[in-house]
């Protein structure tokens, strides 16, 4: 390789050499002149739909009509633990959930792993005996039989939710040791969700913003917040069916109906997660 480089090096003269040497590489005025053109081309900026800085979302689907004309007034505080793929999607539900709520009461943490050192507020809210982890499991007790304790429902929780998919959620859970320490709670309530817009694993299985809404529904004791949470929601899906979005039937629905397309696994442990799926009816938050 040395040998080809000083080659290559001894046959360029120096410029001062003569004019003759100027015609070494004659298409390379050309070249010149061709990038040049390009540069000089006006270049197409392309116009960002105005958007609202209320909801964020375009203008022409605005869903600030939706929402609660002033934040919902809530003693309950939330922290939304979020995995980081969460935030590159588009049609996410967190964002309408912190609108409908006062400053302060959703509060959005962001990552996969978290520590005491790193995470010292977080932590502070996992050793908090007023805390409740919203994670389906043998050891989650009904949310609703836990705040029928006279004791229980007089007091201001905070209440963490891991957002993610069904998978994220539950590698978050096991391998944060923090997310163990406070009460594990789940909900009960029989309903389907109105999420239709993202495949979710089973019929039961809720999206982030209607486990806040019955989470938050039950501690203040107030099935109003439900009704007002979701009100949003249900219009995002409808703008989106409207304009060219299709229903996504949960895995569970596919599978019972023989409407699942993808092949079936050979992986016992993938086939037992499956059983599960249609024999499951804890509600789980996705």
């Amino acid at each position: 390789m040395d040998n080809v480089h000083c080659g290559f090096s001894s046959t360029v003269a120096p410029v001062e050499n003569g004019p003759e040497n100027c015609d070494i590489n004659p298409t390379g005025d050309g070249l010149v002149d061709a990038f040049g053109d390009l540069a000089a081309l006006p270049v197409e900026v392309e116009e960002r739909r105005p958007t609202c800085l209320r909801c964020r979302r375009p203008q022409k689907v605005c869903l600030c009509p939706f929402l609660p004309s002033q934040p919902l007034e809530v003693s309950t505080c939330l922290y939304v633990v979020q995995h980081p793929a969460e935030e590159s999607r588009v049609l996410r539900t967190v964002p309408l959930l912190a609108t409908c709520l006062p400053q302060g009461k959703c509060n959005v943490i962001v990552g996969r792993r978290f520590n005491e050192e790193k995470h010292p507020e977080l932590a502070a809210v996992c050793h908090d005996s007023r805390t409740l982890i919203l994670y389906p499991g043998p050891k989650s007790q009904n949310l609703e039989e836990l705040v029928q304790c006279r004791d229980v429902g007089s007091i201001n929780h905070n209440v963490i939710i891991i957002d993610g998919t069904w998978s994220q959620a539950k590698n978050m859970f096991l391998k944060n040791s923090m997310f163990h320490l406070p009460k594990q709670v789940q909900l009960n309530r029989t309903l389907s969700s109105q999420y239709v817009i993202r495949t979710q694993p089973s019929n039961i299985c809720l999206s982030t913003l209607e486990c806040a809404a019955v989470a938050l529904s039950v501690l203040e004791r107030n099935d109003e917040i439900q009704e007002v949470l979701l009100r949003p929601l249900k219009a995002l899906c409808s703008f989106q069916l409207q304009h060219g979005a299709q229903i996504h039937h949960s895995k569970e629905h596919l599978l019972k109906t023989g409407m699942y397309d993808k092949p079936m696994p050979k992986n016992k442990r993938k086939i037992k997660r499956m059983e599960k799926l249609l024999a499951d009816h804890s509600i789980c938050p996705r």
